[in-house]
């Protein structure tokens, strides 16, 4: 028995960060990989352990995702994949470690992926995963499994905002555009993208844009109002922390996290997506009064 358990103690971290690519949820990550190690504990004998592990964290992945896209046609506005925030997690396990380095933007554009197709992307991607070991996975033929992969890329090339600066730049945009928002609209405008998008997850907990906003107008608009009405919280304070390996500004209200935002800007410097995490279930706090 030991032997298995340090056999899937070894495999635990690359099966949590497979399920949190799978799913952009930390706690159904972490409820993939109770199931597959109670099955794991469960079987008479496995011929090849680390291909079992992945195989069947993949496929209770796949089917908790197909659950979960049933309940996210019914969220309350834009649902965002939960962040994994570095500076509050310095003691995460290893497996969210080799996660955070799937940016958030990524994850977001994923979720127009078919479960399958996903799961085929993320052991390609990720994981290095040749296309025989994917078709035994998810038992397709290797060419179908190509056929995903490759759909995959080109959806969300077309569709995904991606990193194209360092986390220095990303950094130093983040921080620039936070004070131009604040004291300069003009100069926020000017640093927006003209396809600039912003997506805000609030979970119908507290308050947060009901749709993705678009442009530079529209976006600096609502930050305006929302600024306008948070004005007047009291002792609030920011933090630069870092959320999936990308710089994050966190803001706290009375000691407690209560707004997350990550700023991805383009090839040109301009601010290109912006993600703002607010429903206080993705950031383990108690729900603030919308």
């Amino acid at each position: 028995m030991k032997d298995m358990v340090d056999l899937f103690e070894a495999e635990r971290p690359a099966l949590l960060s497979m399920s949190y690519r799978m799913l952009g949820e930390r706690h159904a990550a972490e409820d993939v990989v109770q199931e597959v190690w109670l099955r794991f504990s469960g079987a008479r004998s496995v011929d090849n352990p680390r291909a079992w592990l992945r195989r069947v964290a993949t496929n209770v992945a796949i089917d908790t995702l197909r659950s979960a896209q049933v309940r996210r046609e019914h969220y309350v506005g834009p649902w965002l994949p939960e962040p994994l925030i570095g500076a509050a997690d310095a003691g995460a396990e290893a497996g969210f470690e080799l996660a955070e380095e799937c940016e958030l933007a990524l994850l977001w554009a994923m979720e127009r992926l078919a479960p399958a197709e996903r799961a085929a992307f993320v052991l390609r991607e990720a994981f290095d995963a040749d296309y025989a070991e994917i078709a035994a996975t998810l038992e397709r033929t290797e060419a179908a499994c190509r056929q995903m992969v490759s759909r995959a890329h080109k959806r969300l090339q077309s569709e995904g905002p991606r990193f194209d600066v360092s986390r220095e730049e990303a950094a130093a945009a983040l921080q620039k555009f936070f004070i131009a928002a604040t004291q300069d609209h003009a100069a926020a405008l000017k640093m927006l993208a003209a396809d600039a998008m912003a997506v805000t997850d609030g979970g119908a907990k507290v308050r947060a844009a009901r749709r993705v906003l678009r442009g530079p107008e529209e976006i600096m608009l609502v930050l305006t109002s929302v600024m306008a009405k948070d004005r007047d919280l009291p002792d609030v304070r920011f933090e630069l922390v870092k959320a999936n390996g990308l710089p994050a500004m966190a803001r706290f209200v009375a000691g407690v996290l209560d707004t997350l935002t990550v700023v991805v800007p383009n090839a040109a410097g301009q601010v290109q997506w912006i993600y703002v995490m607010r429903n206080p279930e993705k950031l383990n706090m108690e729900p603030a009064e919308a």
